[in-house]
């Protein structure tokens, strides 16, 4: 239910000062413009060295005071910055350190963020590099842990700046992902396809809505891709998403085609009492409303409970709400089915948070599957017997999917696996396993003409209680 946007649009910065020597020192014209560096680089430490979400930091009322001191258009270019610099930090990093003499020395961490936003800039952002250049050697001035190194900053920067396309070519060879989850992608999928998912998260992704009916008339209405999940692949456009048509009337939501997946594996629901655990934001609620079913939608948090209030009330649907703990969550009598779309490591939605790569590792992998695991024991219980539950989530690693679902039947609650029939999901039949479960990637559903490709990494996996 999020609005998603294509955060590698071209920005550009709005001073568009002449060239100066590294001694010169930005106008007023360009404070906003120092400002929003210094924000960029100082978010950048938080993600990155302290493991703070990007989302959390972005918060346009919680978030981090100096991003939200920013005006809008300011905000979007550090916003912009920040994708881009997590996108294709270990490539920015092969680059500067292929341009630095000698690595910098310990404790220079606040000097090599300053370095990773500036660079971000130059390789990846349609922003004047002179101006990057300039405003970076003044962040260094301006920090006393950096002013020894201005004249570094100024001459590494103009040297990347000369030497763009050789350096973009040089590091084209580097993994844009961490170590650790490549190593995890690589023993789950193979080296080629791991390498091929690893690029496809550099794409920004495309915005997929999710409509009530018609999605035909829509799709031709936005000059959109109908989608094999039935969703509508919206073309590139300036603006939000609520200024479209439909959006007040509730006729659509925003969803990723993957997302979207989960709540059609419960076929024909009409008249069906079915949970939704683990319910908002709401788009897969509503998919259930839509389709017929008398839908228990249970949340633990306020907050988001709330946002799912809101959405639910713009799409005029209505369900039956819970707020409060999953597990002391006990329906009046067994449900027809359940669909729990576990919290998890997100590695699969990577193309829109790309902090989810350096702020988890596969401690937390492990973690969340721990959870995922009991939670799912739990909503075993919900279910009469021949029910159906659906678990899913959005990890691209076996441990949140296939090999949890292996090791649940393997204890023997009385379960069985209902296989995902291919033939009902032309153009996606190879992201159904042998067995039957689904498993999306970044890397599939290919674009056609301007159209943009991709999908975000999803596991799913349809059980029936005995």
């Amino acid at each position: 239910m999020n609005q998603t946007k294509n955060n590698k649009k071209a920005f550009k910065h709005r001073s568009s000062p002449s060239r100066r020597s590294s001694a010169a020192r930005p106008s007023n014209d360009d404070k906003a413009g120092l400002e929003v560096r210094a924000t960029a680089a100082k978010l950048l430490a938080a993600v990155v060295d302290k493991k703070i979400s990007l989302d959390g930091i972005l918060d346009p009322v919680h978030g981090n005071p100096a991003y939200k001191h920013l005006n809008d258009q300011d905000r979007a270019l550090t916003r912009a910055i920040l994708l881009s610099a997590l996108r294709h930090l270990p490539r920015i990093e092969a680059a500067l350190a292929s341009l630095l003499e000698s690595p910098l020395p310990q404790g220079a961490r606040p000097l090599h963020h300053v370095f990773c936003v500036a660079a971000a800039q130059i390789l990846y952002l349609d922003v004047p590099s002179h101006a990057v250049v300039d405003l970076a050697v003044e962040q260094a001035h301006r920090d006393p842990r950096n002013r020894r190194f201005a004249k570094l900053v100024n001459a590494v920067l103009r040297r990347l700046v000369r030497e763009k396309d050789t350096v973009l070519e040089r590091i084209a060879a580097v993994s844009p992902v961490p170590d650790w989850f490549m190593e995890r992608l690589a023993a789950a999928y193979g080296p080629q396809a791991a390498g091929e998912i690893a690029e496809a998260q550099l794409t920004p992704p495309a915005i997929d809505i999710t409509v009530k009916s018609e999605p035909q008339r829509w799709a031709e209405a936005f000059g959109g891709r109908m989608l094999p999940t039935g969703s509508i692949r919206l073309p590139a456009f300036e603006g939000s998403v609520a200024s479209l048509a439909g959006y007040d009337q509730g006729e659509w939501w925003v969803q990723d085609a993957a997302a979207s997946i989960p709540a059609r594996l419960l076929g024909d629901i009409r008249g069906r009492r079915i949970a939704d655990l683990c319910a908002a934001p709401g788009g897969k609620t509503a998919q259930l409303i839509v389709a017929g079913a008398q839908v228990i939608a249970v949340e633990q948090s306020v907050n988001r409970m709330a946002r799912l209030k809101e959405n639910l009330d713009r799409l005029g649907l209505r369900a039956q709400l819970v707020q409060g703990d999953l597990f002391d969550f006990r329906p009046e009598a067994p449900l027809d089915g359940v669909l729990l779309d576990a919290p998890c490591s997100s590695t699969g939605t990577t193309r829109r948070h790309p902090d989810v790569l350096w702020t988890k590792g596969p401690e937390d992998v492990a973690k969340l599957a721990a959870l995922q695991a009991k939670m799912l024991r739990h909503a075993v219980t919900l279910v009469r017997p021949g029910g159906l539950i659906v678990f899913s989530n959005c990890s691209l690693d076996p441990l949140e999917g296939e090999q949890l679902v292996a090791d649940l039947l393997a204890e023997d609650h009385g379960l069985e696996r209902v296989p995902v029939e291919p033939a009902g999901w032309p153009g996606l039949e190879n992201a159904i396993s042998s067995r039957g479960e689904f498993r999306t990637t970044p890397a599939m559903l290919p674009g056609e003409g301007s159209s943009t490709g991709g999908m975000d990494g999803f596991f799913a996996s349809v059980l029936r209680r005995r």
